[in-house]
């Protein structure tokens, strides 16, 4: 994780240095997810930085997830669903954003 600023207040340094790493993408909103298997229909991606309007975007992380048929489904806060067929395949982990 990234530094993060005191509501409070923050040094002219704290401050130089939380924006430009924002402006470099170090922006503290992203994550990992393995999908579920085992006959389960959906996975659950439970983040704190999730909201009612958040689009979570996914980038496959190995090649049994790059061909991967899924749809995000329910937005709630903390968490959102990642709804997929009933599979017996492993290791299908994404890595994905937060955004809004």
């Amino acid at each position: 994780m990234f530094r993060t600023l005191n509501y409070a207040g923050a040094t002219p340094r704290e401050i130089s240095e939380v924006v430009n790493n924002a402006m470099n993408g170090k922006t503290n909103n992203t994550g990992i997810v393995t999908i579920s298997t085992g006959g389960a229909t959906s996975t659950i991606i439970n983040d704190e930085r999730i909201g009612f309007d958040s689009i979570v975007l996914l980038m496959p992380n190995t090649t049994n997830a790059a061909g991967f048929s899924y749809y995000l489904d329910t937005n709630a806060k903390g968490s959102i669903t990642i709804r997929h067929a009933a599979n017996i395949i492993t290791n299908r982990t994404f890595k994905y954003i937060v955004v809004g």
